[in-house]
């Protein structure tokens, strides 16, 4: 396992350094070289690095230090708009305006996303992907002037970290791993799995600032609540088809 992906952590804070252009370029050359669904390539990559721009999209990212602070933003777009340029122009008519070719070109773009986030850490730089990209995909793809069949689907923010923060927890190996057939859990592995997380002092800090009695209710009523799921579903469900996904 190569040290990046056993190192990785998320970096919310950046210095003002730039990136040079030289790291950039290797680091966008091993997003290209990711795998895609019929060697399609149907994603692009937009990288900011213009202060006004990185200003414009700071608000659509909640203003979250991650975005606010950082030299670069990548924002990875499903695009199946330059395929289907090609297929037009050579007299074929494509079909990928559509549920099934967006959910490749979101696999496209976050196959690439993650070769290049690798590449950026290697050189010493710090990531976090901004899930933010998903509650204003509209407003992002204004900003970055995207046409029709191109939707944002991640960004990443990049630079150098003011601090590298501490590995990030996860559940054991054996909570996400199944072997033939999907085996449930009982309420006892459940338990178990997450015993640690739910032991760390990161927890019990949460639950002190939350005034909750456990991480379960931290994500259930203040990260993530469901009236904010529907309503962020519903909302770039209507942005995708705003930007040419499906026949209005």
């Amino acid at each position: 396992m190569i040290k990046e992906i056993a190192g990785h952590r998320s970096v919310r804070q950046y210095r003002s350094d730039a990136v040079p252009q030289e790291v950039l370029d290797e680091i966008l050359a091993a997003a290209v070289r990711a795998s895609t669904v019929g060697n399609m390539q149907l994603y692009s990559i937009v990288v900011t690095t213009s202060r006004s721009v990185l200003d414009e999209l700071a608000p659509l990212h909640f203003n979250q230090p991650a975005a606010t602070t950082a030299p670069v933003l990548m924002t990875f777009c499903a695009d199946v708009h330059r395929f289907s340029m090609w297929c037009r122009q050579r007299g074929a008519e494509p079909g990928y305006d559509n549920f099934c070719w967006f959910m490749n070109a979101v696999t496209d773009a976050l196959l690439a996303s993650q070769n290049a986030v690798l590449e950026a850490e290697a050189h010493g730089l710090g990531i976090c992907y901004l899930g933010t990209t998903l509650y204003n995909a509209r407003e992002i793809a204004g900003v970055l002037r995207l046409p029709a069949g191109v939707m944002p689907v991640m960004t990443v923010s990049v630079g150098y970290p003011v601090q590298m923060p501490p590995l990030t927890d996860r559940l054991p190996v054996d909570a996400v791993v199944h072997y033939d057939t999907y085996t449930d859990y009982t309420p006892e592995e459940i338990d178990r799995l997450w015993r640690e997380r739910e032991a760390s002092a990161e927890t019990a800090e949460l639950l002190a600032v939350n005034g909750l009695p456990n991480l379960a209710r931290i994500f259930t009523e203040r990260r993530y609540p469901k009236a904010d799921n529907v309503a962020f579903s519903r909302k770039y469900f209507d942005d995708l088809v705003a930007q040419g996904f499906f026949e209005q």
